[in-house]
């Protein structure tokens, strides 16, 4: 929100230095992002009168003129008269009229925060110009370059910025620090707070809080318009007026430099007005054109949600198609503006207007920014709107706008009555507090009369209870809507007053130190045990391109897609990382890195997963290990296996014992379990489970298809893991001392049909060890080697058994007899052969 002070001390005088200003307003009202002295852009411009204008003599589209700037500009050669020649190149410089002169020595406004041209006396066509006579482009007040601006005010020799309070500063507030304040976005509303936290009383002007203040524009016998308002839910107000005899033409000067100071592009003399009340009070207006909406001489005006399938191109040239339900404003079959959002171009000001409405309405503001959300439309009038204006505010800024709008258009008048179709909220509620109240939350010691006249600084109405009583009824003014319940005056006080002034109390607290949040403490830990693997932790955005979805085999349409994208490379919520890991193997290994592994925590969201309306975020760990062909030589085994071993580590490191059950032929019927199993190949992954049969997530190598879509190496492989269930199924782990004897260690080599699995061999053998091994002894069984030849029908598998006594030395022969015992029941069970 841009500020312009020399604005605000039209309403409220203001002591303070600029310096002093700036900190006050951080401090008590919102955060300053940048304070510019426009006072420098426009240092040493005079106003002069121009005497004499001739044709250049060696240019055909230049003229000679003289000057008048009173003798103010110094060191200059001047005639007979004491007046400056200048050469000019526009078309309406003429005798007599007045000019914005920039003599040498002076900086071209719109250069100044670029690359800054300082004007000098030099020729042109052979003839001296002193300086130029600018334009309202070289002045930065508009794009208008067609000729030079004729000053309407001031006398030769005055000061250009002080004539039209150029001589300013704008200080820039940060837009969210006024997210609850909607009359913040107004200069009206900015001067009563700077007034406010300097204790003075600010009277607002009588045209703003006069009651009835439209009832001069009413003309029953014109019935030219008419509103029907169908969803006064979302348009709890919109007013209208017909005013007929308008010329539309340029602003008047000094409308133009107002509104250049607070960054808005000049237009014409009614939209300029519209911008000019907007950026005053806060309140929006949108001007039609009358002939172009209305039918034999008379308009409707109809605010609808859209019909299926009905477009309207806005002002920017852009064509939309409106959300379900948008605000649209209608004629009698067409939209001519989407509500509160931006004008439609076939209703627009043009040169040839001469009869126009008015609008001031009120919309919902949740609508309003659901709206400009879905389609990336973000105008001022947005910006204030989505803060919930006031509908008592409509009244009288139509009022002054009609009334603004016939002074810089005298001819124009109103024709018909005000519409106004309203369902607004009653007043403001009075709300009781007490000092008490206030000071034990502020650790102030206020008197009901000192809170009583903090309020009423900013016009806040207080009414005094019966004798007795120590409350204060405060009823706050139409344009707070944010004031609600005690703690919101309390909140006024304590900044109206100064945070600053709040006496410095530590405040009482209990030394219990703050429960650890167990979510938090999991992912530390997860962190801390795939680091010391050796892993490296990545973080990527939860939003994906839908082309990853779809490489990696699952459904976007499952996915949430994204309205209003950061980038277009970020449409949809993830359905599992998985993908975002896989997309940054081949850049890696592009860039040189031929094997490593990387892992990402996060959420990732489904259709699938709902609750109280809302998605619901999972928190998943995922893990992918790559190695690039020349190096995967050195790797024993299958991608899976070296994956396999980094998800053991972890979720033994939690104490739970993995199961690995094959994904062959299971067929998820969820969307989210389609998504998590979708980028692996089915024979080469496996659920992993708990004892208890409970879901942890997947592991595997990953489909040709996907390999060959993200230029994956063939060493490639994966996991996926659910956070909450490792929280949930985590166990304690215990102290076994290992044993004292040394341990014995030998290899069992079984001959298996090809269709059983190293899994349930592996368990099998661990059951039977279980079971059979001596008392007292610590077993530790795994894998040595797996061979199958190419469309073989069995399999070799080698287990290596260490073992170890806690109360003796075990023999060679004992392990043999164990592991000969381990072979006899593989082969009557699984029909294996010990080679």
């Amino acid at each position: 929100m841009k500020v312009s002070l020399n604005w605000v001390k039209e309403y409220t005088e203001v002591r303070l230095p600029i310096d002093k200003l700036v900190e006050k307003i951080g401090a008590q009202l919102g955060g300053v992002d940048e304070v510019i002295d426009l006072g420098k852009k426009y240092q040493g411009i005079v106003i002069a009168k121009v005497v004499t204008c001739e044709k250049h003599p060696n240019a055909d589209k230049l003229s000679l003129c003289t000057i008048d700037d009173g003798g103010k500009v110094k060191r200059l050669k001047r005639d007979s008269k004491g007046n400056v020649q200048v050469v000019c190149g526009a078309p309406n410089v003429k005798a007599g009229m007045l000019v914005a002169w920039l003599p040498p020595g002076a900086t071209v406004p719109s250069s100044y925060d670029k690359e800054p041209f300082v004007l000098d006396a030099r020729q042109i066509r052979g003839e001296v110009s002193n300086g130029m006579l600018a334009s309202a482009h070289e002045l930065a007040l508009s794009d208008d370059h067609s000729g030079i601006v004729e000053v309407e005010d001031g006398k030769p020799g005055d000061d250009f910025a002080k004539t039209y309070k150029l001589n300013d500063y704008i200080i820039d507030i940060e837009n969210k620090m006024f997210t609850h304040r909607p009359d913040l976005f107004g200069i009206l509303g900015v001067a009563r707070e700077i007034a406010g936290i300097d204790h003075k009383a600010f009277k607002s002007p009588d045209w703003y809080v006069k009651e009835n203040s439209l009832s001069v524009l009413r003309d029953e016998s014109v019935k030219s318009l008419t509103v029907d308002n169908q969803i006064p839910k979302l348009c709890p107000r919109y007013m209208a007026v017909t005013l007929s005899n308008v010329k539309v033409g340029p602003s008047p000067l000094w409308l133009q430099t107002y509104l250049s100071r607070v960054g808005i592009r000049p237009i014409n003399n009614v939209v300029d007005m519209t911008n000019y009340m907007m950026m005053l009070t806060g309140q929006p207006l949108h001007a039609f054109d009358f002939d172009k909406i209305a039918v034999n001489g008379r308009a409707t005006i109809v605010v609808r949600n859209p019909k299926p399938s009905e477009e309207i191109t806005l002002l920017d040239g852009k064509t939309i198609k409106p959300r379900g339900d948008a605000i649209l404003i209608c004629d009698h079959e067409k939209p001519i503006a989407l509500g509160g959002v931006m004008g439609g171009n076939n209703s627009e000001i043009d040169e040839n207007t001469t009869r126009i409405v008015i609008e001031c309405a009120n919309f919902d503001m949740y609508n309003i920014r659901r709206t400009a959300m879905e389609h990336g439309i973000f105008t001022d009038a947005v910006t204030r709107f989505n803060k919930g204006q006031s509908s008592w505010q409509c009244p009288p800024v139509l009022f002054k706008a009609v009334q603004m709008l016939q002074e810089i258009s005298p001819d124009a008048k109103p024709s018909g009555k005000v519409v106004d179709s309203k369902r607004i909220k009653k007043a403001n509620e009075r709300i009781a507090v007490n000092a008490n109240f206030i000071n034990a939350r502020l650790g102030t010691r206020l008197s009901l009369s000192d809170i009583a006249k903090l309020l009423e600084n900013v016009e806040f109405k207080t009414f005094k209870p019966p004798a007795g009583k120590g409350y204060l009824y405060v009823q706050a003014p139409f344009w707070r809507t944010d004031i609600e319940i005690q703690e919101d005056i309390v909140e006024e006080v304590g900044r109206l007053h100064g945070y600053d002034h709040l006496p410095l109390e530590l405040p009482k607290r209990i030394i219990k130190p703050t429960p650890l949040n167990p979510m938090i403490q999991i992912k530390n830990r997860i962190r801390d045990i795939l680091a010391d693997a050796g892993t490296n932790e990545v973080l990527t955005y939860s939003f994906v391109h839908g082309d990853l979805i779809e490489k990696v085999g699952q459904n976007k349409d499952n996915a949430f897609q994204l309205s209003n994208v950061l980038s277009p490379d970020l449409q949809y919520y993830r359905m599992s990382l998985l993908p975002s890991l896989l997309d940054k193997v081949h850049p890696n290994i592009k860039s040189g890195y031929d094997e490593f592994a990387i892992f990402e925590m996060g959420q990732v969201h489904n259709k699938d997963l709902m609750e109280d309306g809302l998605p619901v975020e999972e928190h998943r760990i995922a893990l992918v290990f790559a190695a690039e062909d020349k190096v995967s030589a050195k790797y024993a085994g299958a991608p899976y296996y070296q994956t396999k071993r980094y998800l053991s580590q972890l979720l033994e490191s939690f104490g739970i014992e993995p199961v690995f059950e094959p994904a062959t032929e299971h067929e998820p019927k969820m969307e989210i379990g389609k998504a998590a199993l979708a980028p692996f190949e089915r024979n080469r992954a496996a659920y992993v489970k708990t004892k208890e049969g409970k879901l942890l997530g997947e592991i595997g190598e990953f489909s040709p298809g996907v390999r060959n879509s993200l230029k994956l190496p063939a060493f490639t492989a994966g996991f996926e893991l659910d956070v909450e269930r490792i929280l949930e199924e985590q166990n304690a782990k215990t102290y076994v001392p290992l044993p004292r004897f040394p341990k014995v260690q030998q290899d069992i080599s079984l001959k298996l049909p090809a269709n059983i699995s190293y899994c349930e061999l592996f368990d099998f053998v661990q059951a039977e060890i279980d079971e059979i091994q001596p008392e007292n002894s610590y077993p530790v069984l795994s894998p040595v080697d797996i061979y199958q030849g190419k469309e073989a029908q069995h399999k070799n598998i080698t287990l290596r058994l260490n073992i170890a006594s806690y109360e003796r030395t075990l023999t060679a022969e004992e392990v043999n007899g164990l592991l000969d015992k381990v072979a006899e029941a593989a082969k009557e069970k699984l029909g294996a052969e010990r080679l």
